[in-house]
């Protein structure tokens, strides 16, 4: 299977309520769920996440068949590990070129 872009897009902020207010204030987003550290505003073709945390940027999710094997691949090819959660599993990447990317897996390793 090729790997795929999932429609989610991941933002961290040290206060999430506030960075929801700016989206929903300034660019007319509605919040869709709220949980302790995550707040979401789904849209109709992406949904965005806002995280309690220190800043990332914008991550985009990546669904690969391992993340274990894209991990392995991608730091060959210069890429940095951000932010790694292998219990979960998931993996923070930034890519030569400043883009930053959740590995999610479309099957349990």
């Amino acid at each position: 299977m090729a790997n795929a872009f999932n429609r989610d897009i991941l933002v961290q902020a040290q206060d999430p309520k506030s960075a929801a207010s700016f989206y929903v204030d300034v660019l007319g987003f509605e919040v869709t769920g709220e949980e302790p550290n995550m707040i979401s505003l789904h849209g109709r073709h992406i949904s965005l996440f806002i995280e309690q945390g220190p800043p990332l940027g914008p991550v985009l999710e990546v669904i690969v068949d391992s993340v274990e094997a894209a991990k392995r691949r991608l730091l060959a090819k210069g890429c940095k590990i951000v932010k790694d959660e292998p219990d979960f599993p998931r993996c923070y990447i930034r890519d030569p070129y400043g883009l930053t990317y959740n590995l999610t897996s479309s099957a349990h390793e």
